[in-house]
């Protein structure tokens, strides 16, 4: 009967013994994970929004974990201070002048602050100091942001399917360049037209080449004009010889007009004889009377001289003087 209880209380004794190992050993692990044991640094940040970080969240540096969170304390100035643990195996690769951030492990996970940057060659990170930090890009703000650009793409998908609809139906310039073939053709007019014009100007900047290259030939006639200074000086003399030609030929010419003028008042005044025989009645019938008289006499001395060649005494000689009129005629001809 005393055996019973002794088995008992053994029992009791292993269970009782396995439950500490147990606990103990997942102390150890936590603590572990958690590198609760292991000797740390410790540094502080000042953040204006931590975004729910909390003790216990572990740091990041260039994707390994050096530490965890150590306190998370808000201070009278608003700011948050935080208190990072960093194992001091890892401060031998971190520099001091280091940089931290709030981060997360994921899209949506848990906060975790990473610390990046700095001079690896310079001094390292030692005991209370204090660490400048980046703002983190809020994940809140991140899907406010994606959800105004998705309504912003959702408006500019519904405009360009209204405009598209439109062009389908013909509306609007590029509608109507789609569906209307007249339109097609006359822009198509226009692009040849454009085409021709740039031809054009591409031959008219190839002889513009050709010119100046012309230009610069030293033995062409307008290089020489542009460059040698005799000619230019013989070019300004043949100019100024040009001006005092026309001086002059402008003197002669206001001559002229001043003796037009002369003569035209003399024809006008009645008591020059121009005038006069071109204003006076009197001068003009006179002019008349003696053109007639002359007339008359040079018909009278005609007939005169046509009886004196049939006068006796002169027929003889008139008829030799036609005989060597006639003869000198023949001669001529066969001569030519």
């Amino acid at each position: 009967m005393r055996s019973t209880p002794n088995i008992r209380a053994i029992v009791v004794g292993i269970f009782i013994f396995i439950g500490i190992t147990i606990f103990i050993i997942t102390v150890l692990t936590l603590g572990s994970q958690h590198k609760t044991f292991e000797q740390a640094v410790t540094v502080k940040s000042f953040f204006n929004n931590v975004n729910g970080l909390q003790k216990g969240n572990n740091i990041w540096y260039s994707g390994v974990k050096v530490g965890t969170i150590g306190a998370v304390k808000l201070r009278d100035n608003g700011t948050v201070e935080v208190d990072m643990d960093i194992e001091k195996a890892s401060i031998k690769f971190i520099p001091r002048d280091v940089k931290a951030r709030l981060s997360t492990d994921g899209l949506i996970g848990n906060k975790i602050i990473e610390i990046y940057g700095g001079d690896p060659s310079g001094e390292k990170i030692q005991q209370g100091d204090v660490v400048s930090h980046d703002t983190l890009v809020d994940t809140d703000e991140m899907m406010k942001t994606l959800s105004k650009n998705n309504d912003n793409l959702y408006a500019i998908t519904s405009n360009f399917k209204t405009i598209s609809g439109k062009m389908a139906a013909g509306q609007g310039t590029l509608g109507r360049l789609f569906a209307n073939d007249t339109l097609y053709y006359q822009l198509n007019n226009t692009m040849s037209i454009l085409r021709n014009a740039s031809q054009n100007l591409y031959i008219l900047s190839a002889n513009l080449a050709l010119y100046s290259a012309k230009l610069n030939n030293k033995d062409g006639l307008a290089n020489k004009i542009v460059t040698d200074t005799t000619i230019f000086a013989n070019l300004q003399q043949t100019i100024v010889r040009l001006q005092h030609i026309a001086d002059s030929s402008q003197t002669v010419i206001n001559n002229l007009k001043a003796t037009s003028n002369m003569v035209n008042d003399g024809l006008k005044d009645k008591n020059t004889p121009a005038g006069m025989f071109l204003h006076d009645d009197a001068t003009a019938a006179s002019m008349k009377v003696t053109l007639q008289n002359l007339q008359s006499a040079s018909k009278k001395l005609d007939e005169d001289l046509e009886a004196i060649q049939h006068n006796f005494l002169l027929r003889h000689f008139f008829k030799k003087k036609a005989r060597a009129e006639k003869k000198a005629a023949a001669d001529s001809l066969h001569t030519n």
